[in-house]
């Protein structure tokens, strides 16, 4: 069963990013807290929006999203921040049921765009998006500027 998240499940969607972390080696990374989980996505202005993949009553599986902004086609889309499932929930249709779900969001919402980042080293994650006719977007670099540079920058 997928479902837009609720605030009950804040605690679960917590340890799902945490265990994502841990899967991705940077679970030192991942240093968001329940109070933070809670207020960026569960708030009357939320940040970020979440949906759950749940069996027999637990959430097993997360998709965290938010909107992004495409000045060329002057409409908004889907980033999806976070896609992870259990892996003792895997190959059950948990993570493909998660993506059609924000797929449907964004036809039913106009949206144009689906997208996430993956890491380049995550075979099994990217021939699961290949074979849906997602595309590697191999000519554009990612930049991100954090801690101290963002500090500084922004003085």
């Amino acid at each position: 069963m997928i479902r837009p998240a609720v605030q009950a499940d804040a605690p679960k969607i917590l340890q799902l990013i945490q265990d994502l972390a841990l899967y991705e080696k940077a679970p030192n990374e991942a240093v968001a807290t329940l109070e933070q989980i809670e207020h960026t996505i569960f708030s009357d202005k939320p940040s970020a929006f979440a949906h759950v993949a749940e069996v027999n009553g637990e959430v097993v599986g997360i998709s965290i999203w938010f909107l992004n902004y495409s000045t060329w086609l002057g409409k908004p889309g889907i980033y999806l921040e976070d896609l992870y499932v259990d892996p003792e929930h895997r190959g059950k249709g948990l993570g493909l049921a998660l993506l059609k779900e924000l797929a449907s969001l964004c036809i039913e919402r106009g949206y144009e765009r689906l997208q996430w980042w993956v890491l380049d080293w995550n075979e099994p994650s990217i021939e699961f998006y290949k074979s849906l006719g997602a595309v590697a977007m191999d000519e554009w670099t990612i930049y991100r500027v954090t801690g101290e540079a963002l500090k500084e920058l922004g003085s």
